[in-house]
């Protein structure tokens, strides 16, 4: 779809279809036990590695289904979007703004594989990897982080494309 066209409304923009697991997935990112429970840091850094790792599963669970590029490049396109809404509500400047996108994409790209790897592999190398990018307030907790975010990848396992599309995540 051409920029004009979402811009004139000519074709329904494809990214919406994926919005309610966006906002599930914000959700999901801002629920406080994450912080509570599991050490990390309630701040702007400790908010954007949650819902950067919320959302590295949800793509992990979508890459699993296998076919499903489409909606990881359309959750990919709103979180762009509402980071960059996110910076510039923060007085970040135009030319900065992609700049600091530009990294947040490498950080996730990174964070992706690193967690990806830690899911399939031994979990020590997850804890290691959460301390790496997980901004903790409780450095001690990370293990704690590790165990609420299998969880969180195990109840995506049983939710099915259908139901991630609708913002749902199995209980």
């Amino acid at each position: 779809m051409s920029f004009l066209s979402r811009l004139f409304g000519t074709q329904p923009d494809p990214r919406e279809e994926w919005r309610a697991l966006w906002h599930r997935t914000v959700a999901e990112a801002r629920d406080p036990d994450w912080y509570r429970m599991c050490g990390v840091a309630d701040s702007i850094e400790g908010r954007y590695d949650m819902i950067t790792l919320v959302l590295t599963l949800v793509m992990l669970r979508l890459e699993d289904e296998g076919g499903q590029g489409p909606a990881t490049a359309r959750l990919t396109e709103l979180f762009v979007e509402d980071m960059e809404g996110q910076m510039r509500e923060a007085g970040i400047g135009d030319p900065t703004v992609g700049k600091k996108i530009n990294a947040l994409m490498e950080s996730m790209n990174g964070r992706i594989g690193a967690y990806r790897e830690g899911l399939r592999s031994d979990p020590k190398v997850l804890v290691e990897a959460v301390r790496r990018n997980v901004t903790m307030a409780q450095p001690d907790e990370a293990e704690a982080l590790v165990q609420r975010m299998a969880a969180l990848h195990g109840r995506l396992a049983r939710t099915s494309v259908e139901q991630l599309r609708a913002g749902e995540i199995a209980a």
